[in-house]
């Protein structure tokens, strides 16, 4: 998913770059809502762990590979302004570090996977768990289901800016052929790892995932004198 170098034309690439700027600058006043002292190491922790995984490929069809994107998994664990933050600052190392996505399309990347994977991603999983049964469960389900959409809107997110400014002689229906064919078994993955770390998480530490906030009000309610279900003695 990582965009290169050369791909866009100059104006595509500066408008998402202005475009992610725009997107950072609001992240960072928005984000000191959701951060606190025991939030913000966990933006941190998050952040090395999308790093560290987006380095593992798995195969997803003959010839082809994927990784995590991370966007859901990140807005989920600690927030969606945070999570802009720490997808750009996992893009901006990867780019100057490793070559991973050109730093001239630094903007494209960080619209694409910080900003269009954690929208979609966070803004489905609101969405679902606004509607289903306040359970771990529902939030597990919610959570694969916007990790699953959120890849192949970020691949047909590209498609679009490749039909504005793509410099490639590529057909632009064998752009969005190939992309949404791909992202789609890449989405599988991004799903079936987003479900299993938010598990492990939500099962030993509830109190530090964000979108688990609803859990957490209703259980202390539950706990409140008089407010027991009728019949229920303790």
């Amino acid at each position: 998913m990582h965009v290169p170098d050369g791909f866009l034309d100059a104006p595509t690439s500066v408008a998402t770059g202005v475009a992610a700027a725009g997107a950072v600058a609001v992240a960072l006043r928005q984000a000191r809502q959701e951060l606190d002292d025991r939030t913000a190491p966990m933006a941190g922790l998050t952040a090395a762990f999308v790093f560290a995984v987006q380095m593992v490929n798995f195969p997803v069809a003959a010839g082809t590979s994927g990784h995590l994107i991370g966007g859901a998994l990140t807005a989920v664990l600690v927030g969606p302004w945070t999570a802009v933050l720490s997808m750009t600052v996992v893009l901006l190392v990867q780019a100057v570090l490793f070559a991973d996505g050109g730093l001239t399309a630094l903007g494209t990347n960080v619209t694409l996977l910080g900003l269009v994977a954690v929208v979609i991603g966070y803004g489905v999983v609101r969405a679902l768990t606004a509607v289903l049964p306040r359970t771990r469960t529902s939030l597990l389900a919610a959570s694969g289901i916007g990790a699953f959409l959120s890849v192949p809107v970020a691949a047909l997110a590209f498609v679009g800016l490749f039909g504005l400014g793509g410099v490639a002689d590529v057909p632009l229906g064998a752009v969005a052929g190939a992309m949404t064919g791909v992202h789609l078994l890449i989405g599988l993955g991004e799903a079936a790892i987003t479900v299993a770390v938010l598990g492990a998480v939500l099962a030993v530490r509830p109190d530090l995932v964000h979108a688990a906030g609803h859990l957490r009000r209703e259980a202390a309610l539950a706990r409140r004198p008089g407010l027991e279900p009728a019949g229920v003695t303790r």
